[in-house]
């Protein structure tokens, strides 16, 4: 089971982020604060697939139209390749 929460300005993804819950993810996040110091944290990720990337670019996006800034924080090995495989590896980092 995955999930993702707002712990103040952090938000925790844990469990499998992958193509089957994706959209439940992102939807959970849309009700979410984010500040300029908000950091959404993958350390209790566990299967990642290529759908993490799609999350990422869009809370990016989220972020920029409301002119705040998102960090990530403890991406997975499997994460970090599949984001420099794609050449988005400035966006997550």
């Amino acid at each position: 089971m995955s999930q993702i929460a707002q712990i103040e300005n952090r938000w925790q993804l844990s469990g499998d982020i992958v193509v089957d819950n994706a959209k439940a993810i992102l939807t959970a996040s849309l009700g979410f604060t984010i500040t300029n110091s908000t950091k959404v944290d993958f350390a209790d990720s566990a299967d990642i697939d290529t759908t993490a990337l799609s999350l990422i670019l869009e809370w990016k996006r989220r972020a920029q139209t409301e002119n705040k800034t998102l960090s990530f924080i403890n991406l997975p090995a499997n994460l970090s390749s599949l984001a420099a495989l794609y050449g988005v590896e400035d966006m997550i980092n």
